[in-house]
This record gives C-alpha cells, sequence and structure tokens, in this order.
C-alpha cells in the first residue's frame, strides 16, 4: 500500500522540490499539488489523500486558514512546512493547535547533506498518514469495515516500588512529554490549569528548534499560569508553565542552597535522538523529585519517555500516559503503558483534572 500525499505550496520550485523527496521513499505516491488554500481543499475533497504537505505563507489563503477549513470540512491529516524564523513559527504553531499534525523546518529539509533529515521528514509523514484524527477514512473496498479497539484499562502497578504507592506524596512538579498531535492534546489541559497552581511544569515536546518560543508566546496568552521557554540556570519555580527549548537538552540540577534549576545544554550522546528528549529530562528529574514528580506522556512516535518513566516509578513517582482512543499517535503512551510504568491510563479529556487530583 502506498500512501497518497498532496503537496501545497505557492512556489513551483518547492514543489518540485517537496515532490522529489517524497517519491525518493517508494511508500509515498504524490497524487497531486496545490497553490494556496482554497486549490489545497478542493484537491483534498477530490483526490482523498492520506497526508497533506501544507505551506504557511500563500497567496488567496495561507496555511492557517487552510489548516481551520480543512479539519472542520474535510479532515486529513496535514504536515506543516515553514521556516524557522518571522512570523512562520507562530503561524504553524497555531496550525498545530487548530488540528495540524506536525511540522517540519523547511529551510533544514531542503538544505545540503541532509539525508538525515529527509529521513526523518518521511518518517513523521508516514506517521501522520496513519493518525488517528478522530473521523473514519472513506473505505477502498466494498464491504471493508475497520475494526476499533475499546479503550484498555490501566495495568496494574508494580510491586517494585513497595507499599509506597498506597499513600502517595502530593506531587511537587510536573513534567509533561509530547510529540506528533502534542500542541493540540496540550491546548486540552494547560489553558485549564488554575492561576493558583502550586507546582511548577516543564513540558518537553519534540519540535524543529525556533519553533518552542513561539509555543510557549501561544500558550503564554491563553492561559491563567504564565509560559514562557526555559532558560539556562534558571529556576523552577513554581505557578509557572516551562517549555524545553527545541534543539537543546533541559535538564534538572540542584544548587547549594538547594534551589532546583534547569540546564539547558547541548547533549553529546549519538544515540540520543531527540533535542529535547523526554527521556533525558526525567533522568535527571526523577532522583530530584523522587516520589513528588509527577509525569504525564501524550500523544507522539516513537518510544522517547519509556525508559525515563521507568526511573520516574523507580524513584516512587506517578506516571499517567494519554489513552489510545484520545491519542493522535498512540505510540510514546503506548510503550510506557505495556513497560508496565503507568499508574492510570486517561482520555486525553480527563487529563486535567487526574492532574490535579494528585497536585
Amino acid at each position: 500500500m502506498k500512501y497518497r500525499v498532496l503537496v501545497v505550496d505557492d512556489s513551483a520550485f518547492m514543489r518540485k522540490r517537496i515532490v522529489e523527496i517524497i517519491e525518493e521513499n517508494p511508500k509515498f505516491n504524490v497524487v497531486g499539488i496545490a497553490r494556496n488554500g482554497v486549490d489545497a481543499i478542493e484537491k483534498i475533497k477530490y483526490h482523498r489523500p492520506d497526508v497533506v504537505t501544507m505551506d504557511v505563507e500563500m497567496p488567496q489563503m495561507d496555511g492557517l486558514t487552510a489548516v481551520r477549513t480543512i479539519m472542520r470540512e474535510c479532515p486529513a491529516p496535514i504536515v506543516m512546512l515553514s521556516t524557522q524564523t518571522g512570523s512562520g513559527t507562530a503561524t504553524t504553531v497555531e496550525a498545530l493547535s487548530a488540528g495540524a499534525i506536525d511540522c517540519f523546518a523547511k529551510d533544514e529539509l531542503l538544505g545540503e547533506d541532509n539525508r538525515g533529515l529527509r529521513a526523518d521528514f518521511l518518517a513523521r509523514l508516514e506517521t501522520a498518514a496513519t493518525a488517528n484524527l478522530g473521523v473514519k477514512k472513506p473505505s477502498t473496498k466494498t464491504g471493508d469495515v475497520t475494526p476499533q479497539r475499546p479503550p484498555q484499562p490501566a495495568k496494574p502497578l508494580h510491586e517494585m516500588n513497595g507499599p509506597q504507592f498506597i499513600k502517595p506524596r502530593r506531587a511537587s512538579a510536573l513534567v509533561i512529554g509530547c510529540s506528533t498531535g502534542g500542541p493540540a492534546a496540550l491546548q486540552s489541559i494547560l489553558p485549564n490549569l488554575p492561576s493558583d497552581f502550586p507546582i511548577p511544569v516543564l513540558v518537553v515536546q519534540h519540535m524543529p528548534p525556533g519553533f518552542t518560543k513561539s509555543l510557549a508566546h501561544r500558550f503564554d496568552t491563553l492561559c491563567r499560569v504564565p509560559v514562557k521557554e526555559a532558560n539556562d540556570n534558571e529556576p523552577f519555580v513554581r505557578g509557572t508553565v516551562y517549555v524545553a527549548p527545541a534543539g537543546w537538552q533541559t535538564i534538572f540540577a540542584t544548587e547549594r542552597d538547594g534551589r532546583v534549576v534547569m540546564r539547558v545544554k547541548d547533549w553529546p550522546d549519538p544515540g540520543v535522538r531527540f533535542r529535547p528528549s523526554v527521556d533525558v529530562t526525567l533522568s535527571s528529574a526523577a532522583p530530584i523529585f523522587r516520589e513528588g514528580l509527577l509525569t504525564v506522556i501524550l500523544t507522539g512516535m516513537g518510544n522517547d519517555g519509556t525508559e525515563g518513566s521507568g526511573q520516574v516509578r523507580g524513584m516512587g513517582g506517578r506516571v499517567v500516559v494519554q489513552s489510545e482512543e484520545t491519542c493522535v499517535v498512540y505510540g510514546m503512551p503506548k510503550c510506557v503503558y505495556e513497560a508496565g510504568f503507568a499508574n492510570e491510563q486517561i482520555p486525553l479529556q480527563l487529563m486535567t483534572e487526574a492532574i490535579l487530583k494528585y497536585v
């Protein structure tokens, strides 16, 4: 089976290059191109693609308006392609909150010696093509029915941490990890936190460099608690939501005076794929916050967060994962759940309530 792709961009050069990159992989078939949002909507309705690549700035109808219209009239998985500078990052973050699945830096994709980046782009495109939008795709064969897997209950707690889970301590810190579909999931949680939320929060969202500052700014305008991108050596202060900067690793450290600070640094380990990585952050947080650490793993591709969640559980902390039926991509939560590290598996619409329960 080949995934059907629609490429949307107002530049003929960009359309040609994006099509060439996509068709390097035999899993994909570009079924059409569109020059703006209006053209895209018409061709989505006609071609019914499995995934759409969407430019941000276009004449007649821009990418953000197109995403909002598509998700309302003819839902399809959309991957935004944007520059890493200017207003493109802010618009891309809005598009992700409006229902786009993922984003990728256009300038990186077209750079020299970027075989690894192209492979990552194609992997994200494939993940998006199989994402759960909460709607059924038209069947390709008469009588085809896609079986729906019922929601699965959370596994029993491991005995690894003994009786301390009978009466767990109140959480003193919250780390949220997410990837594909994360910005939209975060929009169901962060704006619902009360203004007197008593603990600090760090969000580790997989994004290209340059986009997390816009993500933090957008949520700062939506939330009752302040939201900002984390800085190196910045204290981890209660009642504030921090976003881990893309392109770097954010780890926790304790100062001599007992304050907990965030270190934003490069990470030389070639085995760590994501920057920021949920595993790297949790491995530093678990021994500092111990039983006071609450971890939430939301929608996303891959298994980042599984190893770190195991360390959180080993130190007596709690781990909550998003349930399968509410995930855009049930990858990261699934890996944590199947490893037995989840205390609870919660639908997205109940996640804020679950967080407040622990807090």
